[in-house]
Formats: structure tokens, C-alpha cells, sequence
């Protein structure tokens, strides 16, 4: 899934942009709530392969979002989703949206764990 994909998902579902905090970090993208600017629900970050302990050290897109702690086990046991970069890794997962680990999961998958991400946010 390429990042414009997800934004267009996240603005129609829950009319959300984009936000880049970060001078630095120039492609690492924030999804807010609406009504809450400062509560995210998502991080899309563009992240060397080795820094998630993968072989590759070519640079992939990432999305964070946040999971059921019951579910993060099961989650991880499926291909492209690893625990959380730069996040609490009891919370949060790591989903890859680019190179060869991006294609084990459906759009649907991604779109249904990043609206749990919102719902879980928003309490």
C-alpha cells in the first residue's frame, strides 16, 4: 500500500491529514484525530530495514498504529507486521508498507487495523 492510499482512507474515514512535525524527518507523517489534534493514531515513517531488524538496510515505509495488547502476539506471527518502531511495543505495531514485505497483507487488513488504531485512540 502506498502512503497516498492510506491518507485518502484516513481522510474520508476520519477526516484527518497528514501532519509533518519534524524538520528532520522531512516523510514521517502523523495521523491525528479530528476532533483531538494532539492524540495520533498513526505514524507513517520511512525507516532503514536494519533498524527493524530486518537484513535489508534498504529504506521501506512503515505505518505504527495501535493494537489490542491481547492481540499484538498473533499480529506479529503474520508477515509485514513487526513490533512497533519507536513505540511501545505492548501497544503498538510496525506494518510495512513498501518493499518485499508489503504484499502479506490486504488493503483491507491494513485499513481495518488502522481503524481499531483510531478507536483504541480515541478513548
Amino acid at each position: 500500500m502506498n502512503r497516498e492510499t492510506l491518507f485518502n482512507y484516513a481522510k474520508k474515514h476520519f477526516h484527518s491529514e497528514p501532519n509533518y512535525l519534524w524538520e528532520n524527518l522531512p516523510n514521517y507523517a502523523v495521523l491525528r484525530h479530528h476532533q483531538d489534534g494532539d492524540k495520533w493514531y498513526a505514524i507513517v515513517m520511512n525507516v532503514s530495514g536494519s533498524k527493524l531488524g530486518l537484513k535489508d538496510d534498504k529504506e521501506i515505509d512503515v505505518l505504527d498504529i495501535k493494537a489490542r495488547p491481547e492481540h499484538i502476539g498473533s499480529l506479529r506471527k503474520k508477515e509485514g507486521i513487526l513490533p512497533a518502531y519507536h513505540m511501545n511495543k505492548e501497544h503498538w505495531i510496525s506494518i510495512i508498507l513498501s518493499g518485499h514485505l508489503s504484499d502479506h497483507l490486504s488493503d483491507k487488513e491494513i485499513f481495518d487495523l488502522l481503524t481499531e488504531s483510531y478507536h483504541l485512540t480515541s478513548k
